[in-house]
């Protein structure tokens, strides 16, 4: 019997609150990264922090419930889903690495 492969999906989320100058972007590489998610995590000038994730729907939901608590220093006020979309499996295998990106 053959394995269903998993939902893949790309997010974009805004993250607003205190959450530039509080590790915010290096905590969310490292937890992507040990999903194993592929994307990036920036600083926006308006304060917030916008990141994109892309890779199995069950692991960017994880990454995107941890946004909302983020590190111990920061104090999140809310998460906004600005993009959601399926992605196929060759564009995710194109896909890799998550850096900071600003």
């Amino acid at each position: 019997m053959s394995e269903i492969a998993p939902e893949i999906v790309r997010v974009r989320a805004k993250i607003s609150g205190r959450v530039q100058g509080v590790f915010f972007r290096q905590s969310t590489r490292e937890q992507a990264r040990m999903l194993g998610l592929a994307g990036w995590v920036r600083n926006m000038d308006d304060g917030t922090v916008e990141m994109e994730a892309c890779g199995p729907k069950q692991k960017v939901d994880a990454l995107v419930a941890w946004c909302h608590e983020g590190p111990s220093a920061a104090k999140v006020d809310a998460v906004q889903i600005i993009l959601q979309n399926q992605l196929n499996q060759d564009a995710h295998k194109q896909e890799t690495g998550f850096e900071i990106v600003g």
